[in-house]
């Protein structure tokens, strides 16, 4: 296989993966409070960053520029804000 052989299947799964992003409008509409977060991590995946502090577990899923994120409280979601999503 050719160097752009290579270049070109790396680039088309990068496009492949982006496209398949559980962060969209639709997903986000699905989240409800009081759900538990393995019902969040059902829509929406794995989360990217989760931190805890006072009984509040504060959960992000994406990055800086697109993004979901779910506080939970009692184990279950109580607050959530969508950024830049598609």
């Amino acid at each position: 296989m050719t160097k752009t052989s290579f270049g070109l299947i790396a680039l088309i799964s990068l496009v492949a993966l982006a496209g398949c992003s559980k962060l969209t409008v639709s997903n986000y509409e699905r989240i409800r409070a009081g759900m538990s977060f393995d019902e969040v991590e059902a829509i929406i995946g794995k989360a990217s960053q989760c931190d805890e502090a006072l009984a509040v577990r504060s959960c992000v899923w994406g990055d800086e520029a697109r993004n979901i994120k779910v506080n939970f409280v009692a184990g279950k979601a109580v607050l959530f804000s969508a950024h830049q999503l598609k």
